[in-house]
């Protein structure tokens, strides 16, 4: 999919989101703005419960804001039915997930053919998309075969499976040892400087944030920082 490098991956203008009924609502997300840029690698680091997850799912077309804007690659999240949404998400956004997120019964490969076949693709060469996150040689093996890091691989690759224009990461390192993390996290980046795909990591790993280009931090439903990368 051919990505035009000028128009922002993601947009999102003044969004506000409030969760839970009565006494018990909260504002998850307060008045956030925020625009990545194809290739850009951006970090959100904050606290639990500071609106991170909930970043991700409005930005991923998973939920829609009570008010404010949101858009992929040009297109305005609010104008799509239903259906259309799905679709769009499909083909333009990919999530990788806290340890990979695999389906257990399925093949490394196996994994990426559904991926593509949810989206409409039917001829998914997994061979290349594997061979770039360094797991080409086991593409016939299971989740429950994999080490932690090797999961992560191959729901990296997964999440590029139709050529997304936007990544969307949520805590890749959660369950890894300080290398796997520097590895994951770099794949990340080489993933955005090399294909252009803009790459929004969550994450509460401060000692990968060097990879990052930039790093925000959020704090009870607000940007409210930028952080130097280290």
């Amino acid at each position: 999919m051919t990505t035009d490098s000028s128009i922002p991956a993601l947009e999102m203008s003044d969004v506000t989101l409030e969760l839970g009924d009565g006494d018990s609502r909260v504002r998850a997300l307060d008045g956030v703005s925020l625009t990545v840029m194809p290739g850009e690698f951006v970090a959100i680091v904050g606290p639990s419960g500071s609106g991170k997850s909930s970043l991700l799912a409005i930005g991923g077309a998973l939920a829609r804001p009570d008010s404010g804007t949101v858009r992929v690659h040009g297109t305005d999240l609010a104008t799509l039915s239903r259906g259309a949404t799905t679709r769009f998400r499909l083909r333009r956004i990919g999530f990788v997930f806290q340890s990979g997120n695999l389906l257990p019964s399925l093949t490394a490969a196996d994994q990426l053919r559904l991926a593509g076949r949810l989206a409409g693709n039917r001829r998914v060469d997994t061979e290349p998309l594997l061979d770039s996150v360094g797991m080409a040689h086991r593409a016939g093996h299971r989740p429950g075969e994999l080490s932690g890091g090797e999961r992560q691989r191959v729901g990296i690759a997964r999440a590029l499976v139709n050529d997304p224009s936007l990544l969307l990461v949520d805590e890749p390192t959660a369950a890894l040892d300080r290398r796997r993390s520097h590895e994951v996290v770099g794949l990340l980046a080489d993933r955005a400087q090399g294909s252009g795909v803009a790459v929004v990591m969550v994450t509460h790993d401060r000692d990968v944030l060097e990879h990052c280009d930039r790093v925000l931090e959020m704090v009870d439903g607000r940007l409210s920082a930028v952080l130097p990368v280290a």
